[in-house]
């Protein structure tokens, strides 16, 4: 009989966590990190991440996983969350998986394309070609070599396209032709159980909004002034994290505070849009879809099977 992870997923900002405990302690379940932020040790504050209080009674795998200066992703994440994964079922735990990156609970259920590493000059001289000419320059050397890959990004999502030139330069193939080939599978013989938390966009924009004032009342500038002062490649992903960016225009005194916090609200405000479109727009298959947010929800009111 094939044994269950439960993945509770949804937009930042809306109590995923809490509502994981409470799970957790209902069906005697641990919590994997599925969020690609707060894998990172260097940012607590301005991810979000549950305090030790609130992990106390339940164990919490990968979160503060790995340090900053390490270029994480999504097959190292499907590589250490399958190791956890069978570790604790082994020992009759229920493993329950919670973030907001919803690529990862899709490659984790459906592989990933088996594309070589990229060597780290190669993504360097993407983030120097972005940086030295802008990101239209790139999108022109993309339709003359992975055009179809290019149709299937939004033209303002650097983090792709980079990705397919990267490819393409380091492999020499077309990340499209890539993917013709058959998926690496990360895990079989489990059954997921997803569920997702869509709440009213507007409200959950208002809680980002005041949930951002709140970080850098606890200390998110003093976060960053750490992370800058370990002089990371501004291309590592912890350095793109919601709110990094824009304190670090604050603390370079580029912008004002009040400047820093409208701007910070507002990618974050655009990530949760996203977010939304994604898991809208998403294949998998959900156990349960709920909209509203994991706070109006019993826990002792949903079957589990």
């Amino acid at each position: 009989m094939k044994k269950t992870i439960y993945v509770i997923a949804g937009p930042t900002a809306t109590g995923k966590s809490d509502f994981s405990i409470k799970l957790a302690k209902k069906i005697n379940g641990v919590i994997i990190n599925s969020d690609s932020m707060q894998v990172y040790k260097n940012l607590q504050i301005l991810t979000a991440r549950p305090t030790t209080v609130e992990t106390k009674n339940i164990t919490h795998y990968m979160y503060g996983h790995i340090e900053g200066k390490e270029r994480y992703n999504v097959d190292k994440w499907c590589n250490d969350a399958v190791d956890i994964i069978h570790q604790t079922s082994k020992n009759n735990f229920k493993p329950i998986l919670v973030g907001g990156t919803g690529l990862y609970i899709d490659t984790l259920i459906n592989g990933l394309i088996d594309i070589p590493p990229i060597p780290e000059s190669i993504k360097k001289e993407s983030e120097k070609i972005i940086r030295e000419f802008g990101k239209d320059f790139l999108i022109n050397q993309i339709k003359n070599c992975d055009p179809n890959s290019l149709k299937e990004v939004n033209v303002n999502d650097t983090v792709r396209i980079r990705r397919i030139w990267e490819i393409y330069e380091s492999t020499g193939k077309k990340l499209s032709d890539w993917k013709l080939n058959k998926n690496k599978k990360f895990i079989e013989n489990f059954n997921f159980k997803i569920f997702l938390f869509l709440p009213d966009r507007k409200k959950n924009y208002e809680i980002v909004n005041s949930r951002f004032i709140n970080m850098i009342n606890k200390g998110a500038v003093e976060e960053v002034k750490k992370l800058l002062a370990l002089k990371l490649n501004t291309s590592l992903p912890v350095m793109r994290a919601h709110g990094v960016p824009e304190i670090s225009k604050y603390l370079a005194n580029e912008i004002t505070l009040d400047e820093c916090i409208e701007k910070g609200q507002q990618v974050t405000r655009n990530y949760v849009k996203r977010q939304h479109t994604w898991w809208n727009s998403s294949k998998l298959e959900i156990f349960k879809k709920f909209d509203k947010f994991p706070s109006e929800i019993d826990v002792n009111s949903i079957k589990f099977h």
